[in-house]
């Protein structure tokens, strides 16, 4: 069986996790258009295992057997920030199932409560800066941090 990851120790740069989590919040369907210009149903449903909750957003048929109460593994998901707050995601290359494993779910740590800053490599981080006076920045080859990625920071400052 894979390893399974705690929902209080996924973060905005989660990739590839495993859940298992109890159905504690059932959301409605809501119809939006996407930003490619199509109609879509999306669900956002509350997850919790024994050491947190999550928001679990769903799309089209993926709600359509999902009951209240009812636990959920899902496999090879990933996290995705909306507006700054942490979701958990199935999509095309995760699957989700229902589980037989008993959960005692933690409601009192809300993962999707936090809020996360985006930080962006742009042009002048990733290529050491300094671009216009005849340095390469840094002693780094030009070639910064060499750290492809995006960081998330948490932003206390906007916490109610």
């Amino acid at each position: 069986m894979d390893e399974i990851t705690k929902i209080k120790d996924l973060t905005p740069s989660s990739r590839r996790v495993n859940v298992v989590g109890k159905v504690v919040v059932l959301g409605e369907p809501k119809e939006i258009k996407t930003r490619f210009g199509e109609d879509k149903s999306v669900s956002e449903v509350i997850v919790a295992d024994d050491t947190g909750k999550i928001t679990l957003t769903l799309w089209d048929d993926q709600t359509k057997d999902i009951r209240d109460g009812e636990t959920l593994k899902i496999d090879n998901g990933y996290i995705s920030l909306l507006r700054g707050h942490m979701r958990l995601n199935v999509g095309k290359y995760g699957s989700m199932a229902e589980s037989d494993e008993e959960i005692e779910p933690n409601e009192e740590l809300d993962m999707s409560e936090k809020e996360y800053e985006y930080q962006y490599n742009n042009y002048n981080n990733r290529y050491g800066g300094n671009r216009g006076n005849g340095e390469r920045g840094n002693g780094n080859r030009g070639y910064g941090n060499n750290n492809r990625r995006s960081s998330y920071n948490r932003n206390d400052d906007n916490e109610e």
